[in-house]
């Protein structure tokens, strides 16, 4: 046996064999001269590129993968994969029984494979349970929302990317161009009053009317919340520019406005409706008129320019329900998922579907008021130094 028959000894594959490790051992290979060679060679060229382009997608199909998933064939993956998974968590500061409950019900007829649970709590305790979930490794929650949240929980990288087809329907300024969050509700912010305690001609028209001295010391704000004091002070550096937004600050400190600390926005608001405060801040402008059609002795007013700001919803990194996780989030921000938060006297963030009438007086648009939406990314950027000025002159 000569040399080179020993170096490339003849052997009989099975051309499954070779179709399956992408190159077939033929024998002595022919010389360069000869077509056969190429054929080979052009045969192991194509059988390899076919192996690399059948096996790519079992590698791209990781339990994540379907997040950021836009094929024709989504829907029908979501529902495929949601079967399997059986439920789904969303940690949500949402109010259970007018809007967590009726989302239950009716996500759960569209969807009854899938069991859907939620936790309410206000925005500063959801990121605090997220982030301690994923530190211990024992994620619980796939969804999250609430006002604050998609920004907190974004910073500290508790969440991960996701596509939702949905989003095409809302306004660019509402969307994530990272797509780690998307806008389930509206918020506008305004002083609330007492009507008992601030005559009609007297209501504050604008900022520079919550300067006059007979508010001094009747004035409330909520502190430990972002949507409070530090989104009041963001709101006008964002308007107004540091040099003026500052000036006007060193001038409403003379109010001596008191700090409210001690419960929720709807907390200070009975406070204000009690008489214990005349006007309180930075208000969620919708819940006031809730309560005036109650027949309690309270209002809204918008101050140029509104506040606004998004509550947002995200999946959380490390779900474990990642088919079932996208189901809600596409199902909360369908019309049907969206009048569910309209019923709920909130504002949808999908602009197909308006608002309570009961409450167009308090959205920007319809009052003629300018509005400053500030962005979670604004949130996230301003947050930190407005507490800051807080802590220096308010304090």
């Amino acid at each position: 046996m000569s040399e080179r028959s020993r170096s490339f000894p003849r052997k009989r594959e099975s051309r499954a064999a070779c179709w399956m490790v992408g190159v077939c051992r033929l024998g002595s290979p022919p010389s360069r001269g000869r077509a056969g060679y190429w054929s080979v060679r052009a045969a192991y060229a194509v059988a390899t590129l076919l192996l690399i382009l059948h096996a790519t997608p079992a590698f791209a199909q990781g339990p994540h993968d379907i997040l950021t998933y836009k094929g024709p064939d989504r829907a029908q993956r979501l529902i495929e994969g949601a079967r399997k998974e059986g439920q789904v968590v969303i940690y949500s500061a949402l109010i259970v029984n007018q809007a967590m409950r009726p989302i239950a019900e009716k996500f759960g007829k569209k969807y009854p494979f899938v069991k859907l649970a939620y936790w309410r709590a206000d925005s500063e305790d959801i990121t605090a349970k997220l982030s301690a979930e994923v530190r211990a490794n024992n994620v619980v929650a796939d969804v999250f929302e609430g006002t604050g949240v998609g920004e907190q929980v974004v910073e500290a990288g508790l969440a991960l990317p996701y596509y939702t087809p949905a989003i095409a329907a809302f306004p660019v300024e509402y969307r994530d161009p990272n797509g780690m969050w998307t806008p389930t509700r509206l918020s506008y912010y305004s002083i609330a009053y007492n009507t008992r305690l601030v005559p009609a001609d007297k209501v504050p028209k604008s900022y520079q009317d919550l300067l006059d001295a007979q508010w001094k010391g009747k004035i409330a704000w909520r502190t430990g919340s972002a949507s409070g004091t530090p989104l009041f002070l963001t709101n006008l550096r964002l308007a107004w520019g540091e040099e003026k937004a500052r000036a006007y600050f060193e001038k409403l400190k003379e109010q001596k406005i008191v700090n409210f600390g001690a419960g929720s926005a709807r907390t200070l608001v009975d406070r204000v409706i009690a008489g214990e405060y005349a006007i309180a801040l930075n208000i969620f402008a919708h819940h006031p008129l809730i309560s005036k059609a109650k027949g309690a002795p309270v209002n809204s007013k918008l101050l140029d320019p509104v506040a606004s700001t998004a509550a947002t919803m995200g999946v959380v990194k490390g779900a474990k329900h990642p088919h079932a996780a996208l189901l809600l989030i596409d199902f909360v921000l369908s019309k049907e998922g969206q009048e569910i938060l309209l019923g709920a006297d909130y504002f949808p963030a999908d602009p197909a579907v308006p608002p309570a009438p009961m409450l167009t007086s308090v959205v920007p648009k319809l009052a003629g008021v300018p509005e400053n939406f500030v962005g979670p990314d604004k949130l996230m950027k301003y947050t930190d130094s407005s507490e800051e000025i807080f802590r220096q002159m308010f304090r």
